[in-house]
């Protein structure tokens, strides 16, 4: 599967499952749940999701790195 793809789906599983544990924890207004999930959610990925950020950072310098094919 490829790293970005990983890396996003693990972002969003994350976000997802912050904004229940808020929910079941007692947190109704949503705009409050929804700005605590992302921001808890945004520091805990950049604590458990760096190998996946890293991969994903790799292979896309990879892809810029690469020389473009040009058309004569």
């Amino acid at each position: 599967m490829p790293p970005v793809l990983v890396y996003t789906l693990s972002r969003i599983g994350l976000f997802l499952v912050t904004l229940l544990v808020l929910f079941l924890a007692g947190l109704q207004n949503p705009l409050f749940l929804i700005l605590a999930s992302f921001l808890i959610s945004g520091i805990a990925s950049y604590v458990l999701l760096s190998k996946q950020r890293d991969a994903m950072s790799a292979r896309i310098s990879d892809r810029l790195d690469r020389p473009k094919a040009e058309d004569d």
